[in-house]
């Protein structure tokens, strides 16, 4: 049995009650290895606000996610009428409806903007794989959420998105129409879809995301965080263990997280009261309808954030499969020619090569636009080890990468764009050309990562006081 520790007879009851809590709990040792005696570095920048930020929204969907189940009805006769009476009739509940709509949006720009500084910055370099990866998996569990969370409202347009999403599944070779139907629970989204769906969002993904969000925590503060110079700051510590070029995360960057949250809690507040539906990126006005299986949409999208992938999904047509086939034979023909491979290898590539190639030409575009959406998140995870640039961050690397990077952004988002927009022959072209750009991006940056002079890297932090 461990030893319990004593105070004076005659401390403050407050350090009593610690004290015992401490005894049988560590609460002081949590909170001195988490907050006031983890280090981090002395030069984060605005860039650095977002994580918390995330975890700040994270809690404020499920605390508005908790009031707005007490009076919804996950029932397809009832579910539209409980949220217009959450709107209409309960005390403030058209304001925890919108903060939880506007909330979700909310926390997809948080979440890309997060994601971005730590694409810029190196963060998912060594050490902080574990990181990254525990991150990404935050992102495809948020996409789940959002997705399941999108019908329960039963309007127009959540009917119809799903009807369309759960139908992609379908094109799934030899196992699709079952897979679709064991998703619906039924030949059509119905009743059933909405029960499951209701349970998934409420229950089951939001038990994994908060155990990812615990896995993400634990492993940054296992590491330490990264910083815009890319430099580890624990390679240089004092007599007493402590990083030269750290400061306490607490009082220092609560504060800094304080003042951050409340520049967002005024731009939130803003759009919740003055703008909830956003020009109707954030809530359709076809959800507004209540949902009519007799009568589709003229235009079915789905909500901005998902509309890069969307894009991608319907710019993978026959054409951009047999551009797919050619990229690929002239990959095999310059790894066989310019490559130093023994001739068992090179004979291996050019059996994988005739195999890829033989199954993009055998299974129909529609599932191959399928893998392509799901491709774009999941090719994120290798990001750690595509990576081969000399330097971590953006600040030392050779200029040119600013303007790979900025083209990447320009990319995603005027695929977002096109994403809402009716399907037009020259949106499918500029969302093609835009689709290669993004795999490309990742798929040749073991190549392109390599080329050109980085600029020196600091043995230390540069910062500098404000």
């Amino acid at each position: 049995m461990a030893e319990f520790k004593q105070v004076a007879a005659n401390a403050p009851v407050a350090e009593k009650l610690l004290n015992w809590v401490d005894n049988r709990f560590p609460a002081s040792k949590l909170y001195k290895e988490h907050m006031s005696e983890y280090y981090a570095p002395k030069n984060f920048n605005f860039w650095y606000i977002f994580g918390s930020l995330a975890l700040l929204v994270l809690v404020i969907q499920i605390v508005t996610g908790i009031f707005l189940v007490m009076h919804y009805k996950p029932d397809a006769t009832l579910a539209f009428a409980s949220v217009e009476y959450i709107m209409r009739d309960v005390p403030w509940g058209w304001l925890i409806r919108y903060m939880h709509s506007t909330g979700a949006s909310a926390f997809f720009v948080v979440v890309y903007l997060h994601m971005f500084r730590g694409m810029i910055y190196g963060s998912y370099r060594k050490p902080r794989e574990l990181v990254w990866i525990f991150g990404c998996a935050i992102f495809l569990c948020l996409m789940a959420e959002a997705f399941m969370g999108y019908l329960l409202p039963w309007g127009q347009m959540s009917y119809w998105g799903a009807q369309v999403i759960v139908n992609l599944f379908a094109s799934v070779p030899f196992v699709g129409p079952d897979l679709a139907l064991l998703i619906r629970g039924d030949y059509v989204v119905s009743d059933a879809t909405l029960n499951r769906f209701f349970s998934f969002h409420v229950i089951a993904v939001p038990l994994v995301l908060l155990g990812l969000v615990v896995a993400h925590i634990i492993a940054l503060h296992e590491v330490g965080s990264n910083n815009p110079d890319g430099v580890e700051i624990k390679s240089r510590k004092d007599a007493l263990g402590r990083p030269l070029d750290g400061i306490p995360f607490h009082p220092y960057y609560t504060v800094h997280d304080i003042f951050g949250v409340s520049v967002f809690l005024i731009a939130f507040s803003a759009i919740l009261f003055f703008a909830p539906e956003f020009g109707g990126y954030f809530l359709e006005y076809n959800n507004f309808i209540p949902a009519d299986p007799l009568k589709t949409p003229a235009h079915i999208a789905p909500v901005w954030y998902f509309t890069p992938y969307y894009s991608m999904l319907r710019a993978t047509t026959t054409e951009l499969v047999y551009v797919f086939v050619a990229l690929i034979g002239l990959g095999a023909v310059l790894a066989i020619v310019k490559g130093r491979f023994p001739a068992a290898v090179k004979a291996a590539i050019a059996v994988v090569a005739l195999v890829a190639a033989a199954l993009l030409l055998t299974f129909e575009p529609k599932f191959w636009g399928v893998v392509v959406m799901g491709g774009a998140v999941i090719i994120m995870f290798f990001l750690p080890w595509l990576d081969y640039a000399e330097a971590k961050s953006i600040r030392y690397r050779p200029t040119w990468h600013k303007w790979m990077y900025a083209v990447f952004v320009l990319v995603f988002v005027v695929l977002g764009y096109l994403g809402v927009q009716p399907p037009s022959p020259v949106g499918e072209r500029v969302s093609q050309i835009g689709t290669l750009f993004y795999f490309g991006f990742f798929i040749l940056m073991p190549w392109w990562s390599r080329i050109g002079q980085s600029k020196p890297v600091p043995d230390r932090v540069v910062f500098h006081a404000h």
